[in-house]
């Protein structure tokens, strides 16, 4: 089993504060750190590169000593550097803002590309400085959903923090029963009926990991509202959220699922999106 959490780094105040993560990280599992910077032009390869690395390491060390630490330069543009070093990570760490190299992630397509094609969870340290609170699970019933529940609840064991399990439902997010004829201006949902079905669905995901791990107190929490916004409201009381790479609903050719893509760029605390099995 890969033992490893990996760290991008370019100097910025965001990435460092992803190292802070990251250390922290790593010695919750008992894995080692290792810090890495990609540059693409030899020009970028500088002494300035190894101060930062420099600094980097020793902020991880100030965060958790005894950590044992590595770091690399690697060349190559941000997303196959990171998409290759995952290859051996248990959790790959990044910053929400920066400049240059790493700081790419956050400005147009390659966080959502690494996120959808990287290896292993993808956590994005952004939002409010040293958040407090429950992990919070984003829970969809889709595939992806079911590791992204595993991550959360193994996360919720190791901080000894509690969960809260939150499922956001609507009449408009997805074809819903109803009752009455074809014609859909005379459409008439069964509230309760959908209710319920939606409430199942958040139970049986939870049942399905609290005999595994159960030191974890959940909450279960059933919402009827706009999915990204009650989930980017729930965020600014968590520590950390926790999605799944693809949700149901939406376009199959999108790379990542919307309301993942709306917690990468808007939660007030670390996300962390999760890859169902291939």
């Amino acid at each position: 089993m890969n033992d490893t959490v990996i760290v991008g780094v370019d100097g910025s105040p965001s990435s460092l504060a992803a190292v802070d993560v990251a250390a922290h990280e790593a010695l919750l599992r008992g894995a080692r750190l290792r810090i890495v910077h990609a540059f693409s032009r030899p020009a970028d390869l500088d002494p300035m590169i190894h101060g930062v690395l420099a600094r980097a390491e020793q902020r991880a060390h100030d965060r958790a000593p005894g950590l044992e630490i590595d770091r690399t330069v690697a060349s190559g543009e941000t997303l196959t550097v990171l998409r290759s070093e995952s290859r051996h990570a248990v959790l790959t760490v990044v910053g929400g803002r920066g400049h240059g190299g790493f700081g790419d992630l956050l400005l147009g397509s390659t966080v959502v590309q690494l996120a959808a094609h990287g290896h292993g969870p993808l956590m994005v340290v952004r939002g409010r400085p040293g958040p407090e609170g429950p992990v919070l699970l984003a829970v969809d019933g889709s595939p992806a959903g079911g590791a992204a529940a595993d991550f959360a609840f193994a996360e919720a064991a190791l901080r000894g923090a509690p969960l809260v399990a939150m499922h956001v439902w609507n009449t408009w997010s997805e074809p819903t029963p109803y009752e009455g004829p074809a014609d859909p201006l005379n459409v008439v949902v069964d509230l309760d009926r959908l209710r319920e079905r939606h409430q199942r669905l958040l139970e049986e995901t939870v049942a399905r990991h609290r005999d595994t791990r159960p030191g974890v107190a959940v909450e279960l929490r059933l919402e009827r509202a706009r999915v990204r916004h009650a989930l980017l409201g729930a965020s600014r009381e968590a520590q950390l959220v926790v999605s799944g790479a693809r949700g149901h609903g939406g376009f199959t050719g999108m790379l990542l699922g919307s309301v993942s893509q709306a917690l990468l760029y808007h939660a007030d605390c670390p996300v962390t999106v999760v890859r169902g099995a291939e």
